[in-house]
């Protein structure tokens, strides 16, 4: 670990050993997805279909970037209240999701599937879009366009800077 964070590749995110309150600088590719994607996407794996893009081994953004600005790839990107996942969050996760990232406490079902799976809950720091978008060097809206600023984005971090809010082990900061 360098003073600033543990350098993590979201390909290797489901094997990275790090630790509730540990600073980690994420990179590689991050998807996005708010309250209403979330709901079609349940929706979706409910059917029986694909959703719209891997899950097993993804991570999850609770992020709604704002529109982009000519020479950028985003606008302004800070996390959403997590919470408000909750109830699609375990089915996720025991579908492989490898992590979330978002803002605020999460509920016992969430703590208990991201212990149960292995998986990281990291937090992003509210307020700090501008600056978070400084860290996303790519975005495409893969699914949902009709959502506009919650449509699912995927998104490339470079050093994207978070906190591990809940570890693997369910060690929570909250």
């Amino acid at each position: 670990m360098n003073e600033q964070g543990i350098r993590i590749n979201t390909a290797d995110i489901g094997s990275a050993d790090v630790k509730r309150g540990d600073k980690v600088l994420l990179s590689g590719v991050v998807y996005t997805a708010r309250d209403a994607a979330h709901k079609l996407m349940a929706d979706i794996i409910g059917n029986g279909k694909k959703p719209p893009f891997p899950i097993a081994g993804s991570v999850i953004y609770y992020a709604g970037p704002t529109e982009t600005p000519p020479g950028l790839p985003i606008g302004s990107c800070g996390p959403t209240t997590s919470s408000r996942m909750d109830k699609y969050t375990p089915r996720l996760l025991d579908l492989g999701l490898a992590a979330v990232i978002g803002k605020g406490g999460r509920d016992d079902s969430v703590v208990a599937a991201l212990r149960r799976n292995k998986a990281l809950y990291l937090c992003a720091i509210g307020g700090c879009g501008a600056l978070a978008a400084e860290h996303i060097v790519s975005c495409d809206v893969v699914a949902f366009p009709q959502l506009g600023c919650e449509s699912v984005k995927r998104l490339t971090f470079a050093d994207f800077p978070l906190i591990v809010g809940i570890d693997q082990n369910g060690d929570t900061l909250f």
